[in-house]
C-alpha cells in the first residue's frame, strides 16, 4: 500500500519584502502540486506589485526590484485573492499542504488578506481541513539532535533535493515538496502509521516545544527573545483598546 507521503500533495510559498508578518508585504508566491512521487509538477504562480518600496536586502535575495514588480507585478488586491481561494481548493480536496517555515508564510498571506480584502485565511478555508507539512518541523523532531542550520538549502543538501532558483517562489515550493516526500521515506518507521491530520495536530507541539527550547538557548545566551509557539498559524495582534 502507497504511503500518503507517496501521492498528492502540494506545497505554497512566498518572497516578501522581509522577515516581519505584521508589516512585510508578499511580493509573489506559488502552489505547487503533484499527484504522485516522480509526477508531474502543476504550477501556480502570482507576482505582486506591493505598492511599496523593495528593500534593497530583500532584492538581494529574490531578485526581485521595485522597477520589474511594477512593470510587471498585479495589484495585491485580487492576487490576495486568487492565493487564498487556490489554497482552500487544494485543501479542499484532501491533499496535504506542504509549507516550509509555515508560521510564516500563512501568517503573511494571512495579514496580507486582512490589509487588502477585510478577511483573514480562516474565513476562505471555513470548513475545509487545512493539513500542513512543515519539513523544517519534521526534521527538526525528528532528527533533533543534529547540529547545524535547517534552511530550505540546508535541509535539501543533507536530504539530497536538488534546488535550482532558490528564493523563487515556485523552486522553493517544488523543493519543500519533495524534501518532505525524503524526510517521511528516511523515518517511515515513525510516520507511516500517522495520517496527514494526525500529523499536523502532532506538528503543532513539536513546534511549541521547538519554540519553548530556542527561548531557552537564547535566554542562556544572555540574549533573552520570545519565539512564538503557534503553528501553523499566528494569531492576529490584540489591538489596544481605545483610551477612554
Amino acid at each position: 500500500m502507497m504511503h500518503w507521503f507517496e501521492g498528492p500533495l502540494a506545497a505554497f510559498d512566498t518572497e516578501t519584502t522581509g522577515v516581519d508578518v505584521e508589516q512585510d508585504r508578499i511580493v509573489s508566491a506559488a502552489l505547487v502540486a503533484q499527484d504522485t512521487t516522480g509526477g508531474r509538477v502543476r504550477t501556480t504562480r502570482w507576482l505582486v506589485n506591493p505598492g511599496i518600496a523593495v528593500p534593497a536586502g530583500a532584492t538581494e535575495i529574490h531578485g526581485l526590484t521595485d522597477d520589474h514588480l511594477q512593470r510587471n507585478g498585479r495589484w495585491p488586491a485580487p492576487v490576495m485573492d486568487e492565493v487564498a481561494r487556490s489554497l482552500a481548493e487544494s485543501c479542499a480536496t484532501g491533499r496535504p499542504l506542504v509549507v516550509m517555515n509555515a508560521p510564516f508564510d500563512l501568517t503573511l498571506l494571512d495579514r496580507e488578506l486582512k490589509r487588502h480584502r477585510a478577511s483573514s485565511l480562516a474565513g476562505y478555508l471555513a470548513d475545509v481541513p487545512l493539513r500542513v507539512v512543515d519539513p523544517r518541523v519534521l526534521d527538526k523532531h525528528l532528527d533533533r539532535y543534529r547540529k547545524g542550520r535547517r534552511t530550505l538549502k540546508d535541509l535539501c543538501e543533507l536530504y539530497g533535493i536538488p534546488l535550482d532558483g532558490a528564493h523563487d517562489a515556485a523552486a522553493d515550493a517544488t523543493a519543500s515538496l519533495e524534501l518532505v516526500r525524503a524526510i517521511c521515506r528516511r523515518f517511515s518507521s515513525r510516520l507511516e502509521r500517522l495520517s496527514p491530520a494526525e500529523l499536523h495536530t502532532l506538528q503543532a507541539g513539536w513546534h511549541a516545544a521547538q519554540a519553548r527550547g530556542l527561548e531557552a538557548w537564547f535566554a542562556r545566551s544572555g540574549t533573552p527573545e520570545a519565539v512564538d509557539q503557534a503553528w501553523p498559524l499566528r494569531p492576529r495582534p490584540e489591538v489596544p483598546a481605545a483610551a477612554a
